[in-house]
């Protein structure tokens, strides 16, 4: 079967299997050379970064990035939770069912322990799995990462599954997108949430789960001292602020960023630990593909950002995180975590940069559907959202045959 992309209201909703596979092969080269580039230590060589980490949404963008530094920079044994399709011999799998795949073929044959466990991360019984594996190990995490992203949670407490959705509040909000099918501008709009609806988001998207997590491990003993946690998030351009940060979403990621807060009270007394939310740079998304203005943002950030030499992908954004935030310190050591006011991460410095906005802001004052490939980066954001699902991958033949999908 020749595979191309189907893409449905700005959606991809196929995978092929060895453009996902060579993809996350290209994040881990980049990471290896990285590590040489800075001079990174692995456990073994005498470093002191972290030496195990659980990912908790493993599969894709910053989760996938995150797994991939922490093996292939530190040298650290991962245990990695996703909930995907798996693929078989006449059906395609999710990209991140592929990704996994790959990413424990080469942990394996660098000599690293990789366990995945495809399963819902919100769930008890995967809590209960991830801690077994941790006991089967023998040893404690160092650094946990929460990249959970979903339209629905189950709460383990009553049953219930809750849905997310990306609204504004108060008020309706509209503006223009880019159709990734033929690069043009059009306008969407979104009605604002109900009460429902906002305390739903906050229930699915919030720090909730993340509490229940870092609870669960502590009480099986499965944290070591000096543990970490992070969370990742996004703050974005005042433009977006309606839709996003002042929306449904962004009262979710406000009570993340609350979570953070209190976590980091409670690892600190209990093990000298510590917690953060990194707020990260705007990517292309499954949600941000359809949100109003963030996919026309977005494209236009992208040119500004690659003409200045700022523009990062996810591997650049979590390399960055682990290397000069959180394990800065002499031979890879976390030692003062450089955060903000609202002690927060940020490695969105870049992205929202005042000479940055300033030039962004005004590309997209004079994009017009002529002119567009003047102020947007229609090439490359095209790009970052086939390749999330692995097509548009420099060496695959995309004429060859497929023969089954249960492999790569």
């Amino acid at each position: 079967m020749i595979v191309e992309p189907k893409v449905r209201s700005n959606i991809c909703i196929n995978a092929h299997p060895e453009g996902c596979a060579k993809e996350t092969l290209r994040q881990i080269e980049y990471v290896k050379a990285q590590k040489v580039k800075r001079g990174v230590k692995t456990a073994k060589e005498g470093g002191k970064g972290p030496k195990t980490v659980l990912v908790l949404g493993c599969s894709t963008g910053y989760g996938l990035a995150s797994r991939i530094t922490a093996a292939f920079e530190y040298g650290a044994d991962t245990i990695g939770v996703s909930f995907e399709k798996e693929g078989t011999e006449t059906k395609c799998g999710t990209p991140g069912f592929y990704n996994n795949m790959a990413f424990d073929k080469a942990a394996k044959d660098a000599g690293l322990k990789s366990i995945t466990l495809n399963g819902d991360a919100y769930s008890n019984e995967v809590r209960e799995q991830v801690i077994a594996e941790i006991k089967k190990l023998g040893t404690k995490v160092d650094l946990v990462v929460y990249s959970l992203a979903s339209p629905v949670r189950t709460d383990p407490a009553d049953g219930v599954m809750y849905k997310s959705v990306i609204k504004p509040v108060g008020q309706s909000y509209g503006g223009q997108c880019l159709d990734i099918n033929n690069g043009a501008l059009i306008e969407a709009s979104a009605e604002p949430a109900n009460e429902k609806e906002i305390a739903d988001t906050v229930k699915v998207m919030g720090g909730e789960d993340w509490q229940l997590w870092i609870d669960a491990l502590t009480k099986a003993d499965c944290l070591n001292e000096g543990v970490c946690t992070v969370a990742y998030s996004y703050i974005g351009p005042k433009q977006s602020h309606p839709i996003y940060r002042d929306g449904t979403i962004g009262g979710a990621k406000k009570h993340l960023e609350k979570t953070a807060r209190n976590l980091d009270a409670q690892l600190k007394a209990s093990l000298n630990g510590s917690a953060y939310v990194s707020e990260n740079k705007g990517l292309v998304t499954r949600s941000s593909a359809v949100i109003p203005v963030i996919s026309f943002y977005l494209a236009a950030l992208f040119k500004v950002m690659k003409e200045m030499n700022l523009h990062e992908g996810c591997i650049e954004q979590m390399e960055r995180l682990f290397t000069e935030r959180l394990y800065c310190g002499a031979d890879g050591e976390m030692t003062t975590v450089p955060v903000d006011e609202e002690n927060r991460i940020r490695v969105d410095d870049w992205e929202l940069r005042d000479d940055v906005q300033a030039k962004v802001e005004a590309n997209m004052a004079k994009t017009t559907d002529a002119n567009i490939a003047e102020y947007c980066d229609l090439a490359g954001y095209k790009h970052d959202f086939l390749a999330a699902n692995g097509f548009d991958i420099e060496g695959v033949d995309y004429t060859k045959d497929v023969a089954r999908f249960d492999v790569i």
